[in-house]
């Protein structure tokens, strides 16, 4: 557990726990892995925010900003090769979907 814990508190990859302190990291993302998959990290959050609740710890007041920013095309910095013309094939579409 804390090495789960301290992955996400400093960000780090799984690969750069420290062994000497949490064993192999392969030991410690499968546990997380595990306990994400069968709902434990639900059931402890869950069970956090209700003993957090009860004892009027949390402030369920919320902000909601929905701000959208708009860019035109042009404010990008990305270029347009010269002989493309914007009637091409999606990117999404493979080489053989040509036809």
């Amino acid at each position: 557990m804390e090495g789960i814990a301290y992955r996400f508190r400093t960000g780090i990859p799984w690969r750069d726990l420290p062994r000497e302190q949490f064993g192999p990291w392969q030991t410690v993302w499968k546990r997380h892995r595990r306990y994400a998959g069968d709902g434990t990290w639900d059931r402890v959050l869950t069970r956090i925010l209700a003993e957090a609740d009860s004892a009027g710890k949390i402030d369920w007041a919320v902000s909601i900003d929905a701000t959208i920013a708009r860019a035109r095309q042009h404010a990008t910095n990305t270029t347009r090769p010269e002989q493309d013309t914007g009637g091409g094939i999606d990117s999404q579409e493979s080489a053989l979907a040509r036809g």
